[in-house]
């Protein structure tokens, strides 16, 4: 392969993915989209939000079979995985509790999937074999967090091709569990407690008193350095919040960051404005595709060891 296109959250809308691929020069052959020198990598965050569900994964599937695009695993990928798998250990009870909220959160899935549990059962038996990070040589491919700790911790417990085991799906839902805690890194990127009083409302209305920790930045070393608090949140006294204070982070807190010399690059994030690398060797493709009006955005990758701003693709395209 010449190159890797490494494309963010779907969540769903295959329409924007098939204009992205048009676009990067990929063509429909024998049933799966397809490049002559390229493939795309997929990270994660196919399903939920959107409203073409089944058509999202059957297009992903189709090219990783394929063999025209490889992909790892996003943390809707494996909540739905956890919601379909029953707990072992309390009858009538599943991984993913379903709950009002959890429902919710799934529910353009579930809307999609439920009335055939056929179809349901071949989707999640899928979304098991995807692996949790791809290590491509000079590329990195992560959901959330390229996190060496966690990875080192989980590894022995993974197949070879760091596939979920049903013995590791039952560990990793269990909050306490080492698996539980570095799928949490791995998918959902490391956070940091807020100092007391301090909290912000997210965008689906929740409280929060722990923040998103930007990882990718090797040199933070103070909380307003670190924190990743999204502009334009308002704090829990319903005014703008304000900055974070700039102490030095809680050494009790352990974080990892990213120091390594290969590129990463990862979604998750829900990015907007004109995609852009967050350092030479860290860039996020997650530009919010799954609302109605995101962009859905690719890196596209020539084997450069520095990232740059001149490699994003976006569909639609940004003006």
């Amino acid at each position: 392969m010449a190159g890797f296109d490494v494309i963010g959250d779907v969540h769903g809308y295959a329409a924007k993915l098939e204009g992205l691929l048009q676009a990067m020069g990929y063509a429909l052959e024998d049933g799966a989209w397809r490049h002559p020198t390229r493939q795309v990598v997929f990270v994660g965050d196919l399903i939920d939000r959107g409203p073409e569900q089944v058509r999202t994964v059957r297009l992903a599937q189709a090219m990783v079979q394929a063999g025209s695009a490889q992909i790892v695993m996003g943390n809707h990928e494996f909540n739905a995985i956890a919601w379909a798998t029953p707990d072992p250990n309390q009858p009538g009870a599943f991984l993913r509790p379903h709950t009002d909220k959890n429902r919710h959160q799934h529910r353009a899935f579930l809307d999609e999937v439920e009335d055939d549990p056929e179809l349901h059962r071949e989707l999640i038996d899928w979304f098991i074999t995807i692996p949790l990070w791809l290590d491509l040589g000079g590329l990195r491919a992560v959901h959330a967090c390229w996190s060496r700790p966690s990875m080192e911790a989980i590894g022995p417990m993974l197949t070879d091709d760091r596939c979920m085991t049903p013995a590791f799906l039952v560990d990793s839902s269990r909050k306490g569990h080492d698996a539980y805690e570095a799928v949490e890194t791995l998918l959902k990127g490391p956070e940091i407690e807020l100092p007391k009083g301090i909290g912000y409302v997210d965008k689906d209305g929740h409280e929060r008193h722990r923040a998103r920790f930007s990882w990718w930045n090797g040199s933070a070393t103070t909380l307003r350095e670190g924190a990743e608090i999204p502009p334009n949140t308002q704090g829990l006294d319903g005014q703008p919040m304000r900055p974070l204070p700039d102490t030095p982070i809680d050494e009790a807190q352990p974080l990892p960051l990213y120091t390594d010399d290969v590129p990463v690059i990862y979604g998750h994030y829900w990015r907007t404005g004109r995609p852009h690398v967050v350092t030479a060797t860290a860039a996020c493709v997650d530009y919010s595709a799954g609302t109605p009006n995101g962009p859905l955005v690719a890196y596209r990758w020539d084997g450069e060891s520095s990232l740059t701003n001149e490699s994003f693709v976006a569909f639609p395209p940004m003006a």
